[in-house]
């Protein structure tokens, strides 16, 4: 089983940027959706955005659209999330994680259903 772990977090004010970085620990099949997911304190774990590897379509929750960026080397075994415009809401723990799936159209389910692989998170603080 292909594990992940992310890197790249950080504080920062509101405004500023991050790019956080998903490592795997090995190579993942075309039909795989790698996510970013994130935790707030007290909340519940949401998705954030997804790639699927087969053609590197994106997904984005509506909370991030037009502020974060998804994106995949495959070269390099990494899936990137390049965050900018941050807000104390985006404060939390981030997750990545992989599920395989038949279709790209299942990459745009950002629940945390069937996704596995978790790493142990990197934090995002961002400060108003």
């Amino acid at each position: 089983q292909v594990h992940l772990v992310e890197s790249g977090g950080g504080s920062v004010q509101t405004g500023g940027s991050l790019r956080l970085s998903c490592v795997a620990s090995g190579v993942m099949e075309r039909q795989h959706c790698v996510a970013w997911f994130r935790q707030a304190p007290g909340k519940e774990r949401e998705g954030v955005a997804s790639v699927y590897k087969g053609d590197s379509s994106t997904y984005y929750a509506d909370s991030v659209k037009s502020r974060f960026t998804i994106s995949q080397n495959n070269a390099l075994n990494t899936i990137y999330l390049q965050m900018n415009s941050l807000k104390p809401d985006d404060t939390g723990m981030y997750y990545c994680a992989h599920k395989f799936v038949w279709d790209a159209r299942y990459c745009g389910s950002l629940s945390t259903d069937y996704f596995r692989g978790w790493g142990p998170g990197t934090q995002v603080t961002v400060s108003s």
